[in-house]
């Protein structure tokens, strides 16, 4: 744009999608989140399953988290799955417009290792009913990360 005005261009001469842009940038969507008197760009969860099933099946573990992140509210963009072999342990992760959820897996210690990040209105906790479901953990520890809160 500096390029533009040191050659005498105005505003009016650029075209509509680049004038478009240049507003848009200054009205664009807030995205994070206001609850109960704090704001904060999303919440994290960091989610143990412990004496979980299925953790040796990438295809499983690919729509169990789909579903989990579609029950958030979540738009899925992409997601990418790596198995290590057979009976042997799957990474993968799902990407979001909002954000991301991850999974890494020990099938012989029947453990997950589980993120969830959202960002906007998603709600992750919806998440968790899915992921019970789906691995029928015996034990699941979770924590919270309010994540980019605003002083």
């Amino acid at each position: 744009m500096d390029a533009l005005l040191q050659l005498g261009m105005v505003s009016e001469q650029l075209p509509s999608d680049a004038q478009n842009s240049a507003t848009s940038v200054s009205e664009a969507k807030d995205y994070f989140v206001s609850r109960d008197g704090v704001k904060f760009a999303g919440t994290h969860l960091i989610i143990d399953l412990w004496d979980a099933t299925n953790l040796a099946d990438p295809e499983h573990i690919d729509e169990v988290l789909r579903q989990a992140a579609v029950a958030t509210g979540a738009t899925i963009l992409h997601g990418h799955f790596h198995h290590f072999g057979p009976n042997s342990g799957v990474s993968g992760v799902l990407v979001l417009a909002e954000s991301h959820v991850s999974i890494h897996t020990w099938p012989e210690r029947d453990y997950a290792a589980l993120d969830i990040f959202v960002c906007g209105e998603c709600n992750p906790y919806l998440a968790i009913p899915v992921l019970k479901k789906g691995f029928q953990p015996g034990r699941v520890q979770l924590a919270e990360h309010k994540r980019g809160l605003v002083g």
